[in-house]
């Protein structure tokens, strides 16, 4: 979640907020193991094959979930655990081989379930699973917890075939503990390493997520955003990521931030996997109400969407606020824009969202309030044997383990949530209202209503940043907030390359709008191919 980027702006204002101490960034200088690429470049036997392609070699018994599976998890230990040491998976399913095994039956029985049936998919470790793996936010404080029941994705992922590979790293509690966090850090799970550049940051929280799917660790994976959780780390890694209207995928079964933002979404190499694995997800559910105003308005395949000529005839918005932070990234977009225009868009530029900043104080304040209720009552639900059962308890728990738990930045946000009273608060009512009147109806509503636009598009954010744990994340700029704060969707593709390292940029429009930004996003991708695979090194290969 991009709240470094709101909290910067927040000190800048001379807000409350930064009276009380609030910084910018957060981060880490990785000292071990940083290892040039070796064996880690060298081909892997399954290369970057697509869902189709993995789901081709099945079908003609080339392959078998039961190989593909085993040849993800020999990487994992080869890349992940060793070699690079990316940190990405926090923890392997020990069932995994045994799941695929019984998807493999099933395919000579004749039944294949869908697309993903086989398909070995990571899922970050936010998103609960009744199994042998365990839910913790990579807090050392939930270390053990399984869930009673599945959380309504991975049981949508299990129902489609999809063979639950292992859990990722994350930044601990999706980085909603400190102004000062490192991107990418847990303390269960260490410091994940950006592959294009083993000393960048991987950018978060789905870091682990983003991270395993570039360096074809799995067939695709599933991350959580709050604000830019999904789409900042795909752009730094230079895969796709696609952030869903909030209600299109149940939240239910993960550990919160905000009801009001929080989803879940795909994380693929390509627009057309991502599309496919985000069909999977959807559905109604009635542990998450928000998800009854998907009724209608959710596919089960948005494969259909996908054309090469989608972007022909589209009013594109350039949103040139979220643009200016660095001036390479601006070149990478004017080339983009320049292809959208090749390609017969109509480019409507600029178009701004005239309310952008106007509300990030009122949006942190909601954020503090919901991040309270929600997460107290996650902890609640919790087993009894679990260590911690409340905020309070858990910085309880974090101040009595602080070496593992706080070695580099602490927990404020913590402390500020925690003297925040209930949802019914006047407080807490007016900062919604604001939020919501400034983010929708005279935000992104009005500008792609001003100038009848498609989408608007702009940078997802910037090259991956050198980790440091004693200054933070050293963050620039990027778009992610527009659709994060209004509960829109957004979808971030392969962009380019400054220094090796991927940049991304970002469609986004209003709500249950998919089908469009897929579109936009496929024809964009399939005229320009940027996507490549990182090669592990150890420092970006500056000129």
């Amino acid at each position: 979640m991009e709240r470094r980027e709101f909290l910067q702006i927040a000190v800048a204002g001379g807000s409350a907020l930064a009276a009380a101490g609030l910084s910018s960034c957060a981060g880490l200088t990785v000292g071990s193991r940083t290892t040039a690429g070796g064996s880690a470049a060298a081909p892997f036997a399954l290369g970057e094959s697509t869902l189709s392609e993995l789901q081709a070699d099945m079908q003609s018994g080339k392959r078998t979930a039961r190989s593909i599976t085993e040849l993800y998890l020999d990487r994992i230990e080869k890349i992940d655990g060793r070699g690079p040491s990316l940190k990405s998976v926090i923890e392997v399913n020990p069932d995994a081989a045994r799941i695929a095994d019984r998807l493999d039956q099933e395919r000579r029985q004749g039944l294949v379930r869908g697309p993903m049936h086989g398909i070995p998919v990571l899922i970050k470790d936010n998103i609960g699973t009744a199994d042998r793996m365990t839910t913790t936010a990579g807090s050392l404080a939930l270390q053990g917890c399984i869930p009673a029941r599945d959380s309504f994705v991975a049981r949508q992922l299990r129902n489609a075939g999809a063979v639950l590979l292992g859990k990722t790293n994350l930044s601990e509690w999706a980085n909603f503990r400190s102004t000062r966090s490192s991107s990418g850090w847990s303390g269960r799970g260490g410091q994940t390493r950006n592959p294009y550049a083993l000393d960048r940051n991987p950018s978060g929280s789905s870091s682990g997520s983003a991270v395993a799917v570039s360096a074809n660790l799995c067939a695709a994976a599933i991350g959580t955003e709050t604000d830019g959780s999904i789409v900042s780390p795909s752009s730094a890694n230079g895969i796709v990521g696609i952030k869903p209207t909030v209600g299109l995928i149940s939240r239910s079964g993960i550990i919160p931030i905000s009801h009001r933002q929080d989803t879940a979404g795909p994380m693929a190499r390509t627009v057309r996997d991502a599309a496919i694995l985000l069909g999977v997800l959807t559905g109604i559910d009635p542990r998450d109400p928000e998800t009854s105003a998907s009724k209608g308005k959710a596919y089960p395949d948005y494969t259909k969407f996908l054309d090469p000529h989608g972007l022909t005839g589209a009013r594109i918005g350039v949103a040139r606020g979220f643009f200016g932070f660095h001036d390479r990234v601006d070149k990478v977009m004017e080339d983009a824009l320049a292809v959208m225009k090749d390609l017969g868009a109509v480019l409507v530029d600029p178009a701004d969202i005239a309310t952008t900043r106007m509300y990030d104080n009122a949006d942190l304040e909601a954020l503090l309030y919901e991040f309270k209720a929600d997460l107290n009552q996650y902890l609640a639900a919790l087993d009894k044997d679990a260590a911690v059962h409340s905020l309070q308890e858990l910085i309880e728990f974090n101040e009595a383990n602080k070496d593992r738990e706080m070695p580099y930045f602490g927990q404020e946000l913590f402390h500020l949530t925690l003297k925040k009273g209930d949802l019914s608060s006047p407080e807490y009512v007016k900062a919604l209202e604001r939020v919501r009147r400034l983010a929708r109806d005279e935000g992104m509503d009005a500008t792609l209503n001003k100038h009848q636009l498609d989408a608007l598009v702009a940078p997802t954010e910037g090259p991956a940043w050198l980790t440091d744990w004693i200054n933070g994340d050293h963050c620039m700029g990027g778009s992610s907030s527009a659709a994060a704060k209004a509960g829109y969707p957004s979808i971030t593709v392969p962009a380019g390359f400054i220094h090796g390292l991927p940049v991304g940029l970002s469609f986004f429009s209003r709500a249950f709008s998919e089908p469009l930004l897929i579109k936009l996003a496929y024809a964009f991708e399939q005229a320009t191919k940027h996507r490549r695979p990182p090669q592990f090194l150890p420092h970006a290969p500056v000129a």
